[in-house]
C-alpha cells in the first residue's frame, strides 16, 4: 500500500466514524428541544422526564463528537498538504464559519443548558436549547458548503494555478448544497427516530414504571422516522438528478451502467461481477425505463454508460497522470475514471435499502401503538432495537458512495465551471512517508475504537437506568413539586 491509499483509508475511517456522531446530535438535540418546549408549555412532568434522559445520552454523544471530529482538520494538514493548498481559498471560508459557529454558538448555548437548569428562567433555559440545536443545523450547513464547492465548484476564478475565491454567497448557494443539506437533515433525523424507537420499545416491553414517558417517546419516533424517510425520498431524487448532470460518471457507476441506454432500466439487484467491464456477466432485477426518469425526469432520455463517459473524461482531463515524482506509482500512468463499482453500486442500494428498514421499524411502531394499545411479544422490542442500527448504516453507506463515487477527483469538474478548477486525488496527497501514514492510521483506529468502547459503555449504562438514571428519587416526606424544583 502507498501513501495515497493509506491516507484515504485513514480519512475514511476517521470521517465514517466520526458521521456516527454526527446525524444523531444534529437531529436529536432539536428533538430534545422540542421536549422541552412540550414541559415548558404544559408543565407535564413527562416532557420533563424525556428532556432529562434523551437529553443525557445528547451530551454523552455531542462529547464524543467533538473529541473525533478535531482530528478532521488536522488531517487536511498532514495528509493532504497539498489540497489543502490548491483550495485553501476557497475551502478556508465555509470551514472558518463552521468553527464560529460550532466552537461559540453551539459551545457558549450547550454549557448555559447544562449548567442553567437551575439558574436560568424557563423560558432563558429553553432558548438556550434551541439555539444550541439550531446551531448544530447551521453548522452543518457551512460543512456541507465546503463538501459541495469539492463535489461542484463555484464561486471561483484560477489564478496562478490556484483557485480564487470570487463569490462567498455563490459557495453558500451553490445548487449542490441545497440539494444535500435537506438530504442529509433528513437521514439525520431517521437515526434520532430509531434510537428512541428502539430504546423506548425495550422499556416498553420491561414494563417499567415509566409508560407514558416510553410511549411519547415512541410515538414521537415513529411519526419522525416516517416523515424523514419520505423527505429523503424527496430530496434524494432532487440530488440524484444533479447527480446525473454534474458527475455523470458517478451515477453511471451507481447503476453499474456499462453501455448507454435509451430509455435506461433501474437495477434493482445484480447477480454476478459488477466490475466486469462489459456487464456481461451480470443478471439485474430491473425497472424498464425508471433511471430515466431518475435522470430527467421523463421515462424515454438517454442515460450514458462508463463506456461512453470515460472518452469523454479522456478527452477532457487526459489519458494520462503527469510524470511527477510526487505521484509516486500513478507518474505518468493511465488514468482510471470509473470509480470502484462494487462500492458505488451496492453501496447506493445498502443506502436506500437500509432507510427502508428503519422507515418500517417506524410504521410497525405506529401500527402497534394505535388506539392506545400496547406492543406485546418479544418480537417487536427485538426488531425496534436492530433497527437502531439501520439509518446509521443507511448515512454511512451514503456517504461512502458520495465520497468514493467521485474518484479519481478530490475536486470534481464543474462541467459548466471555470476551466482547470479541479484535482485529482493522487496529486492532493501530502509528501509522508508509508510508516508515517501507516504508525497515524493504526494510532487513530485504535483511539478510536477505544472511545467507540466508552461511548457504548455511557449509553447503555443510562438506557438501562433509564429516568431513574437522570431524575433525583421521590421522597414521600415532600411534595411532588420538589421534583421540579430540580430542575428550576
Amino acid at each position: 500500500m502507498d501513501v495515497l491509499e493509506l491516507s484515504r483509508w485513514q480519512f475514511g475511517i476517521t470521517t465514517v466514524y466520526h458521521f456516527l456522531m454526527v446525524p444523531l446530535t444534529i437531529s436529536l438535540s432539536l428533538l430534545v428541544a422540542a421536549m422541552q418546549t412540550a414541559w415548558v408549555r404544559t408543565g407535564d412532568l413527562k416532557y420533563l422526564k424525556m428532556t432529562k434522559f434523551w437529553g443525557k445520552l445528547l451530551l454523552i454523544n455531542f462529547a464524543m463528537g467533538v473529541v473525533t471530529g478535531i482530528v478532521q482538520e488536522f488531517q487536511f494538514g498532514m495528509n493532504w498538504s497539498a489540497y489543502s493548498r490548491f483550495v485553501g481559498d476557497v475551502f478556508g471560508a465555509p470551514l472558518a464559519m463552521e468553527g464560529l459557529v460550532a466552537f461559540f454558538v453551539e459551545s457558549t448555548f450547550l454549557g448555559l443548558w447544562i449548567f442553567g437548569w437551575d439558574r436560568l428562567p424557563k423560558k432563558v433555559h429553553l432558548a438556550c436549547a434551541w439555539a444550541f440545536s439550531l446551531a448544530t443545523i447551521a453548522s452543518a450547513y457551512f460543512i456541507l458548503a465546503a463538501n459541495s464547492w469539492m463535489q461542484h465548484p463555484v464561486g471561483a476564478e484560477l489564478v496562478d494555478g490556484r483557485p480564487r475565491l470570487t463569490s462567498i454567497w455563490a459557495v453558500l448557494t451553490n445548487n449542490t448544497v441545497l440539494a444535500a443539506f435537506p438530504h442529509t437533515i433528513f437521514g439525520a433525523f431517521s437515526v434520532a427516530a430509531a434510537f428512541l424507537v428502539g430504546i423506548a420499545a425495550w422499556h416498553l416491553w420491561r414494563r417499567t414504571d415509566e409508560t407514558p414517558v416510553w410511549r411519547s417517546s415512541l410515538k414521537l419516533g415513529a411519526w419522525v422516522g416516517v416523515a424523514a424517510f419520505a423527505g429523503l425520498a424527496a430530496s434524494g431524487d432532487i440530488q440524484g438528478k444533479l447527480m446525473f448532470e454534474q458527475q455523470p460518471m458517478k451515477m453511471a457507476a451507481a447503476e453499474a451502467l456499462c453501455h448507454t441506454e435509451e430509455p435506461a432500466s433501474f437495477s434493482v439487484f445484480a447477480i454476478g461481477d459488477v466490475t466486469s467491464p462489459n456487464c456481461e456477466d451480470v443478471k439485474s432485477l430491473t425497472v424498464p425505463a425508471l433511471l430515466s426518469f431518475l435522470a430527467h425526469n421523463d421515462f424515454s432520455s438517454e442515460v450514458k454508460g462508463i463506456q461512453d463517459l470515460v472518452p469523454l473524461y479522456q478527452e477532457k482531463y487526459g489519458t494520462n497522470y503527469p510524470v511527477d515524482e510526487r505521484l509516486g506509482e500513478l507518474s505518468g500512468k493511465p488514468i482510471d475514471y470509473v470509480p470502484a463499482l462494487p462500492v458505488t453500486y451496492w453501496g447506493f442500494r445498502l443506502m436506500i435499502g437500509f432507510g427502508a428498514l428503519s422507515a418500517f421499524a417506524g410504521v410497525a411502531a405506529l401500527w402497534l401503538t394505535r388506539g392506545g394499545r400496547m406492543p406485546r411479544g418479544r418480537w417487536f422490542p427485538r426488531l425496534a432495537l436492530a433497527s437502531i442500527a439501520t439509518p446509521f448504516l443507511g448515512n454511512s453507506f451514503g456517504w461512502i458512495f458520495t465520497e468514493m463515487g467521485r474518484q479519481p477527483f478530490v475536486v470534481v469538474p464543474n462541467p459548466s465551471g471555470v476551466d482547470g478548477v479541479w484535482m485529482f486525488t493522487a496529486r492532493a496527497v501530502s509528501q509522508t512517508t508509508v510508516g508515517e501514514v501507516l504508525t497515524s492510521l493504526i494510532a487513530l483506529t485504535l483511539v478510536y475504537g477505544a472511545l467507540a468502547c466508552v461511548e457504548v459503555f455511557l449509553i447503555r449504562r443510562y438506557v438501562r437506568a433509564g429516568v431513574a438514571g437522570v431524575m433525583p428519587p421521590d421522597k414521600p416526606d415532600k411534595p411532588a413539586d420538589d421534583v421540579l424544583a430540580f430542575a428550576y
